[in-house]
């Protein structure tokens, strides 16, 4: 098999791979091959072995709704929650957003963060590619019914209950992530509205870009494979 460009260029440029070396490839639905690299020019060509079912995912799905963070951070979001589990990232904008995406920017936003998970899988040996969700206003996501006995969770630096003192979910978890400067007072009160729970991870107050990874870990260590 041939690889993509995107993917034989970080063969041979990043990870420097040569004829008769060996690697591990996957097509993100589960699983991988074992496979050899037989020829580089004029395209990589790889000999696969059979596959084999390896799973990695983490054994508590968690979504990441995350209000879009200024600048590239949303990019180093995407990175760090895919290495440690997330099963899918939905972006929202909120009234605080600095950063606006509609339309045609949106999507090519959406495509760049998928590319990021591609990455960030290759580089964490994860097998199935979390799901980059298309940009939502706020107020279009909390129209979204939940899922089955999924446990909604607002990150709130000024009030709620400690992390530790939630109990267990029976289903998945979805963390709320506000934007710089939080969610306007109707906004939280909007969230709250429609089952979201507020928890604090103790009394400093972390980034935009910081929150939602620090809780990932956190449920991780409760409730997770850490």
């Amino acid at each position: 098999m041939s690889l993509p460009p995107e993917a034989a260029h970080h063969a041979l440029r990043v990870l420097r791979l040569r004829n008769g070396d060996e690697l591990v490839v996957f097509d993100g639905l589960g699983g991988e091959y074992p496979a050899k690299v037989v020829e580089t020019m004029p395209t990589l060509r790889l000999a696969l072995g059979d596959w084999r079912e390896v799973e990695r995912e983490a054994p508590l799905p968690v979504r990441l709704v995350q209000a879009l963070p200024s600048g590239d951070k949303m990019d180093w979001v995407v990175q760090k929650a895919v290495e440690l589990g997330v099963q899918a990232i939905q972006p929202v904008q909120s009234k605080r957003s600095v950063v606006r995406l509609s339309g045609e920017r949106a999507e090519k936003r959406r495509a760049h963060w998928q590319q990021v998970v591609v990455a960030a899988c290759e580089q964490c040996g994860r097998n199935r590619l979390p799901a980059i969700e298309a940009v939502l206003d706020l107020p279009h996501y909390l129209a979204q019914p939940p899922d089955e006995n999924e446990l909604r969770l607002l990150l709130s630096p000024q009030q709620g209950v400690c992390l530790s003192d939630i109990r267990q979910p029976v289903g998945g978890l979805t963390l709320l992530i506000g934007p710089e400067g939080g969610f306007e007072p109707d906004e939280e009160a909007a969230v709250r509205s429609v089952g979201f729970q507020a928890v604090t991870l103790g009394p400093r107050v972390l980034r935009a870009e910081t929150a939602g990874l620090a809780a990932m870990a956190a449920v991780s260590a409760m409730w997770g494979d850490f």
